[in-house]
């Protein structure tokens, strides 16, 4: 079948209300006036995250989730279709309201949330089902985010299973405290990738150690690429032949402002190097770069640039 689409982003989708500079080291206080800077307005979630990133990077995306019967769902599938992300297949659910973040940044670029998940919790393996034509049309499924979609969570190894017999490649990112070990056990097998933070991993697997962490990954049935997001230390990668990669940080190109987004970011720049036949490890030197890139403004997509400047700050070749 040919590909319509490169990727398909499935999941969170938000609107995020950013808010800085705010202390998270202290309580925000009854009856009191927090002085900040302009208060900003964009999306957020991975579907909105990863799908600009995507799009922005030179990828054809369309997006998979639902908005609510409100005004953040105007505002919302506005900047989308700014960004070239296809909307076609972006439900407004009748009752719900739409999700909702407000990002609280402190001066060193660290964030809290305050965040209702909204419509998209209500995603489960008949929507998906459903819209399984749209899947089978593009190269990539990349959903988020594990252990915070409750209707769907459980279906995802049968799902991911519908996919991939589509000629589909599979990808998933968690969030949160990363959820649990069991279904992840079941869905492994089933993904083409898999790259979850260090804190989400630790709390999965009850390792420390990246490699450990991979280890009981592939204990599972892990067939695919996997790997650990380890922050300002970069990532470590393995390929289904086992073959690691340390993948060195990327200095951000200016003063780290917030860090919202780095990881969607990075999973976005794995995803569009992978599918556009780099290697893993070259694959992952554009994930840092892009996920460096992100922190340097207020925002989870604010600075996310083109694929020729993202390469360059990754040391690249363009040709």
């Amino acid at each position: 079948m040919e590909k319509q689409w490169d990727c398909v982003v499935c999941g969170s989708c938000t609107a995020d209300i950013l808010v800085r500079p705010m202390s998270l080291d202290e309580p925000v206080g009854a009856g009191r006036m927090h002085r900040v800077e302009p208060i900003g307005l964009t999306t957020g979630g991975l579907a909105s995250n990863a799908g600009i990133a995507m799009s922005r990077l030179g990828l054809g995306v369309a997006m998979l989730s639902y908005t609510g019967n409100d005004a953040w769902n105007t505002i919302m599938r506005e900047n989308y279709k700014k960004e070239g992300v296809d909307t076609s297949r972006l439900l407004r659910h009748a009752e719900l309201p739409s999700s909702t973040t407000v990002v609280m940044i402190d001066a060193e670029g660290q964030r809290s949330f305050a965040h209702h998940q909204g419509a998209p919790r209500m995603i489960d393996r008949q929507m998906i089902l459903d819209n399984l034509d749209l899947i089978a049309a593009s190269r990539m499924f990349l959903i988020g985010y594990y252990s915070l979609l409750p209707h769907l969570q459980n279906d995802l190894p049968e799902i991911f299973a519908k996919i991939r017999e589509t000629g589909c490649m599979t990808a998933m990112d968690a969030a949160g405290s990363g959820g649990d070990l069991q279904p992840l056990d079941q869905i492994l097998p089933h993904l083409d990738v898999y790259v979850p933070s260090h804190g989400e991993a630790e709390h999965q697997t009850g390792k420390s150690d990246p490699r450990a962490i991979i280890d009981v990954y592939r204990s599972c049935g892990a067939v695919g690429l996997l790997g650990v997001k380890l922050g300002s230390d970069g990532a470590l990668l393995q390929e289904p032949d086992g073959t690691f990669w340390q993948i060195d940080p990327v200095e951000p190109p200016g003063e780290i402002v917030d860090t919202t987004g780095a990881g969607d970011s990075f999973y976005a720049g794995l995803i569009a190097g992978l599918l556009r036949g780099m290697t893993p490890q070259d694959a992952g030197r554009l994930a840092a770069a892009n996920g460096a890139i992100c922190v340097t403004a207020s925002g989870a997509t604010t600075a996310i640039t083109d694929l020729k400047t993202t390469m360059n700050l990754a040391g690249l070749e363009t040709g």
